[in-house]
């Protein structure tokens, strides 16, 4: 599928499927846990590229790991971003726990260190919309809103992508896209 983009406030917001280790922005973001220890999908993609390092600074700056719906920031290791940025998004129990308010959390905090650190470009994966279960639609519709409202805003970014596994999960943020236009 060919880039979906939409432009706010001057800055770019991109579709897109494919690997997110391969993204040549300032900053990517892993779908973490909250032990930031590694585990599967992004998060081990993400490691697995970076190398043994990554986990290396992780256990030594953040020995106590970081609470659901906050990231933290290390350096890009072997990936080609200077940065990663560790979002732990909710683990999807009904919706009644929280689960909305975790998730935006975890794209605010993201976008709130792009913004400290400088960077102008980021891509995002799809936080919590994997082996933790958050609901397509409603996951898709939250991580644009969240960017959308911070691109509209002061901000060092010029450029978000969310970088998407599959061609099911891109059409849902296509849709969600399409209703922010």
């Amino acid at each position: 599928m060919p880039t979906s983009s939409l432009t706010l406030n001057g800055r770019r917001l991109e579709l897109e499927t494919g690997d997110i280790t391969r993204q040549a922005v300032d900053a990517i973001a892993n779908a973490a846990n909250s032990a930031l220890r590694g585990g599967g999908g992004v998060d081990g993609a993400i490691h697995r590229a970076a190398g043994p390092g990554l986990l290396d600074e992780l256990v030594r700056r953040y020995p106590d790991g970081t609470p659901t719906g906050t990231a933290v920031e290390t350096s890009g290791h072997g990936v080609a971003a200077r940065w990663i940025l560790h979002a732990v998004g909710p683990v999807w129990r009904g919706g009644s726990r929280g689960e909305a308010e975790q998730l935006v959390g975890a794209y605010r905090s993201c976008l709130a260190l792009c913004d400290r650190l400088g960077a102008r470009s980021v891509a995002f994966p799809a936080i919590s919309m994997g082996i933790y279960g958050y609901p397509g639609e409603e996951g898709a519709r939250t991580a644009v809103r969240t960017v959308a409202q911070h691109l509209r805003g002061e901000s060092s970014l010029t450029l978000v992508r969310f970088v998407l596994f599959s061609d099911e999960t891109r059409r849902l943020f296509d849709a969600a896209l399409a209703g922010k236009r």
